[in-house]
């Protein structure tokens, strides 16, 4: 099974195909289906991932479980600010 990253960097080469032009209407079904699974297949990683962190922010029995929302950006992972603040369990508020 491919990494997440490999998928993705494979998804941003049909797009930028698709968007070239000068494809086939054939070529560009075929491309558009495999941009489709591998949408697909990035979101279920993402899903799995976003399940993972879930159970790591689960705390005991005798507290609220807390879900912090994740901003993922498919086109620029810089978009991450490294300078949110973290409660004093270090998770971000």
């Amino acid at each position: 099974m491919a990494s997440f990253e490999e998928q993705l960097a494979e998804l941003e080469q049909v797009v930028a195909r698709l968007e070239s032009g000068g494809l086939t209407l054939d070529e560009s079904v075929r491309l558009f289906e495999s941009g489709v699974r591998l949408s697909e297949a990035c979101k279920g990683q993402l899903a799995s991932a976003e399940s993972r962190i879930q159970v790591l922010l689960q705390p005991g029995e005798q507290s609220e479980v807390r879900v912090k929302e994740l901003e993922v950006s498919v086109d620029d992972e810089s978009d991450v600010d490294s300078t949110d603040a973290l409660d004093e369990e270090g998770v971000e508020e």
